[in-house]
């Protein structure tokens, strides 16, 4: 087995979860930091670089550093703040966490869709205020929950919401395919084909990732052609969403609500609307924060380092010019 080199790029050089990286093979040498000087004496020699918590204007200036990298993996699943010219125009393989975070962001899906159904939000309120006050709840067994980005996040929607008795629609780059069926989407739509999806659904999760052709993908046009039950839930990023746009129709209710994970500026700035809107679910960007999601993380990046360092497949190869 070669000896390698690993470049870890972490905000916090305490992270508990960086003392996994002992269970790597004695001979591996490794470098923590969160500038580019902490990276200059091992640079020349670095073979992986693990963007841990840091990526941007640093993962861009450590890569440029190194010459002899061989592989690199981001913890996170989304890549907009990974992806630069030089990495993409390369022939270095990029990996991410994809699949990691899923299941939990599946569920965070499925209870926003069991919140606005059951209008949990009134129940609270009630009981806060010592009400009793009867009120119809909606059923979702029969309802449509459509998917625009059917990756790793988009299927752990699918899996939960069809075990409802939901029906399932999604879109995503490539279409349906024409040999064989999804099993668990009921229709699988081409991107031009987003409209008729929209107009068909109750519920509309956004889990693309952030790209150049899925930036304000959903905007005022998408939301004019949405049913006035509908909501909304993004787990992918918020630039996906026209923002402005959302904001309007959620204020002239012309939706019915919005579960967000993700946003434009986070955190969320003092004074924004969505802190005001009755019809909104917010969560800080946390829905796939389980107790042990870094540990997951770091424990998947250990068991792709054995892969790399034995020569076999990594698994989660991102398509860098499409951008995931």
């Amino acid at each position: 087995m070669d000896n390698h080199t690993i470049l870890v790029l972490s905000a916090d050089l305490a992270d508990p979860d960086l003392k996994l990286l002992a269970q790597l093979p004695p001979e591996t040498n490794i470098a923590v930091g969160n500038s580019v000087e902490a990276f200059e004496r091992l640079a020349a020699h670095a073979t992986v670089i693990l963007s841990w918590s840091l990526s941007g204007d640093l993962l861009r200036d450590v890569f440029a550093i190194s010459p002899k990298v061989r592989w690199v993996h981001s913890r996170s699943a989304g890549l907009d703040t990974v992806l630069f010219p030089a990495l993409v125009e390369s022939p270095v393989p990029l990996t991410n966490g994809r699949g990691v975070f899923s299941q939990s962001l599946g569920e965070f899906a499925l209870g926003a869709i069991l919140y606005f159904a059951k209008d949990f939000r009134r129940m609270n309120r009630n009981q806060e205020a010592g009400r009793w006050e009867p009120f119809d709840i909606v059923e979702i067994a029969g309802q449509t929950v459509g998917i625009l980005g059917y990756g790793d996040i988009g299927r752990a929607v699918a899996a939960r919401v069809r075990a409802m008795g939901m029906r399932v629609l999604a879109v995503t780059r490539r279409g349906p395919s024409p040999s064989q069926a999804d099993p668990l989407a009921h229709q699988i739509f081409p991107p031009e084909g987003r409209m008729e999806m929209l107009a068909q659904s109750d519920y509309i999760v956004a889990a693309a990732p952030l790209t150049a052709e899925t930036r304000g993908i959903i905007g005022e046009r998408e939301f004019q052609a949405m049913k006035p039950n509908a909501v909304v839930i993004n787990l992918g990023r918020g630039p996906v969403i026209d923002e402005a746009a959302m904001v309007r129709a959620l204020a002239g209710k012309r939706i019915k609500g919005a579960a967000l994970d993700v946003f434009d500026t986070e955190p969320l700035p003092d004074g924004h609307p969505f802190y005001g809107l009755e019809n909104v679910l917010l969560s800080p960007h946390c829905a796939d924060h389980t107790p042990d999601w870094t540990d997951q993380a770091m424990r998947f990046f250990l068991a792709q380092f054995a892969r790399f360092a034995e020569g076999q497949s990594l698994e989660n190869v991102v398509e860098k010019g499409h951008g995931y």
